[in-house]
């Protein structure tokens, strides 16, 4: 791999509520794919900054160049110390040092591991956990799934509306009751105060390539991978960048501690 590349565009689902002007929607015909994979994951959707640690530095949306933002700091020194054992594996996810819309009060760490990439393979979510466990970095809560998506499908029902009843059985509540809690890492809006999470993310649990047929999704764009945002997600402006604070973690002793531990390690 000669340089690294940016993460690839997700979709949102349909039903999704936090949408922008520039955001896509899945296509038709997206929940009966979902539904033929073996297995799912569900899990919750931080509000960071997409982050990628790859052998030639920290990047952020774009990959031309390195990241140098202050807010990428804690990922800039723990790079330096995992750096020489990537080799061609780029590792994905949210960069919570600056907090955006939702602060978090159970923030284990600066960095939640979300996909991890080799050449044009997106490794499988047991590969995911085990890099990210390699690593000492956690990844993104994960929700448990009892009620398969598959086993519930059928064609006579409207997707969109099967789709909602599947999240509603595996949650427990709608999803758009779900992000008015502070899900699985203490969130709340930093408007308001009140509890909320940004959304969800399902994927396909085995490996795949960004585009590999079967629904009409660009070259970029995800079809083994799909997300829901809660409405009027974004309360960050074009200021942030200058009144920016970086989040607390409930242990700051355990992170600087683990990065003592993969030093004295590798």
């Amino acid at each position: 791999m000669n340089k690294s590349r940016k993460y690839c565009r997700s979709l949102h689902a349909q039903i999704s509520l936090g949408t922008t002007s520039d955001d896509r929607f899945m296509p038709d015909g997206y929940v009966q794919a979902f539904a033929k994979m073996d297995r799912l994951i569900l899990t919750e959707k931080l509000d960071g900054q997409n982050n990628c640690f790859s052998s030639k530095g920290v990047f952020a949306r774009s990959h031309t160049s390195a990241s140098v933002h202050p807010w990428d700091k804690p990922l800039i020194d723990r790079w330096h110390l995992i750096k020489n054992d990537l080799k061609n594996l780029e590792i994905f996810g949210e960069n919570m040092y600056g907090v955006h819309s939702i602060e978090y009060s159970k923030l284990e760490s600066f960095f939640y591991v979300f996909a991890v990439r080799d050449g044009d393979v997106w490794l499988s979510w047991e590969e995911v956990k085990f890099y990210a466990a390699m690593l000492d970095l956690p990844t993104v809560p994960e929700i448990a799934i009892t009620n398969p998506l598959k086993d519930m499908y059928t064609s006579e029902a409207d997707e969109n509306t099967l789709l909602d009843r599947w999240l509603t059985s595996n949650l427990g509540m709608n999803w758009t009751e779900s992000v008015d809690t502070a899900g699985l890492l203490g969130g709340s809006d930093t408007t308001t105060g009140k509890p909320c999470s940004e959304g969800f993310v399902i994927r396909n649990a085995d490996s795949f390539t960004t585009n590999g047929g079967g629904l009409n999704v660009a070259s970029n764009e995800f079809n083994n991978l799909f997300k829901l945002v809660r409405k009027s997600h974004v309360k960050t402006d074009v200021h942030w960048t200058k009144t920016w604070r970086a989040a607390t973690l409930i242990d700051y002793d355990r992170y600087k501690w683990l990065g003592y531990q993969y030093i004295n390690r590798v």
